[in-house]
């Protein structure tokens, strides 16, 4: 079983920056760090992806909508991924949830391990 815990959500303005952060700790493949990721929920809405990274860091995915304001990054010494947001929209208000599984393309499609979310409001 993995854990992932975010933090770092909160209510800012519009054009504001704020970063996500989410911890992952409990059984691990081998060795090997996970992909990890992204996704958000507005009210009425369906979950939807948002970012993504591989296990060595080296390569990301974003979704279109937040290519450009958004960087994923992580640190493997700490099992740690962030999420800066920076020029932030209303339409960015949502739960974030933080996601992990094996490989990018296995957390870019929502199958694998899921935090409990954490809350971005942004005000216009």
């Amino acid at each position: 079983q993995v854990q992932l815990v975010e933090s770092g959500g909160g209510l800012v303005q519009a054009g504001d920056s704020l970063r996500l952060s989410c911890a992952a700790s409990g059984r691990t493949f081998g060795s090997y760090a996970m992909a990890m990721g992204w996704f958000r929920q507005a009210p009425g809405a369906e979950r939807e992806f948002v970012a993504a990274i591989s296990p060595s860091g080296i390569s990301t995915q974003y979704a279109d909508s937040v290519k450009g304001r958004f960087t994923i990054s992580r640190d493997n010494a700490k099992n740690t991924i962030s999420l800066q947001m920076n020029s932030l929209k209303p339409e960015d208000a949502a739960v974030y949830y933080c996601a992990a599984a094996s490989s990018l393309p296995t957390v870019v499609d929502g199958r694998g391990y899921w935090g409990q979310g954490t809350q971005v409001t942004v005000s216009s």
